[in-house]
């Protein structure tokens, strides 16, 4: 879920994100969150889909999901994998590897 701008560049940058080059200011619009965050599931090779919270940051607020974390919920609605904090501690191959216990 692809939610409120963490480090936007006008408020508080992360050196991290100057490294990578996801530097993104804080978004006005449903529209340009939209545009931030297909830029970083390419930019991160994400190969998931994303959702993304509108700008009324609803999602957020409802769930507040930080520090981002991965999670996988299988069909009955267990969470089957929950990823260390992120960004630092996503690991693609234990995600992996949760997806091939999970899947029949």
């Amino acid at each position: 879920m692809y939610i409120e701008e963490a480090h936007p560049s006008d408020i508080w940058q992360m050196g991290s994100n100057v490294r990578e080059g996801v530097v993104f200011r804080n978004l006005r619009s449903d529209g340009e969150r939209f545009e931030v965050a297909d830029s970083c599931v390419r930019r991160l090779g994400i190969r998931f889909p994303a959702l993304i919270d509108g700008i009324d940051n609803t999602v957020e607020r409802q769930y507040t999901a930080w520090p981002d974390r991965l999670y996988l919920i299988a069909r009955d609605g267990r969470i089957v994998f929950k990823s260390k904090p992120g960004p630092f501690g996503f690991d693609a191959e234990a995600l992996e590897a949760a997806l091939r216990r999970s899947t029949p």
